[in-house]
């Protein structure tokens, strides 16, 4: 595997959560300054080592609703 793309949202609650296309690797952190190191301490935990990803991407989605 040489990619892996995490979801991240806000969390109705407060803070973020990212979420894997294709792994099931979820994680959730209260900063966006914090959320890449617990995206990396899952996939570590997630993947036997040398068997992970060479790189994760962090695509960040934002719902906004608006009236018309």
């Amino acid at each position: 595997m040489n990619e892996l793309i995490f979801i991240v949202e806000e969390a109705p609650e407060g803070g973020f959560v990212a979420r894997a296309l294709g792994q099931s690797i979820f994680t959730e952190a209260d900063t966006l300054t914090e959320l890449p190191e617990k995206v990396r301490d899952a996939v570590r935990c997630h993947f036997e080592e040398g068997k992970g990803p060479k790189v994760v991407r962090l695509h960040h989605v934002r719902e906004e609703v608006i009236a018309v």
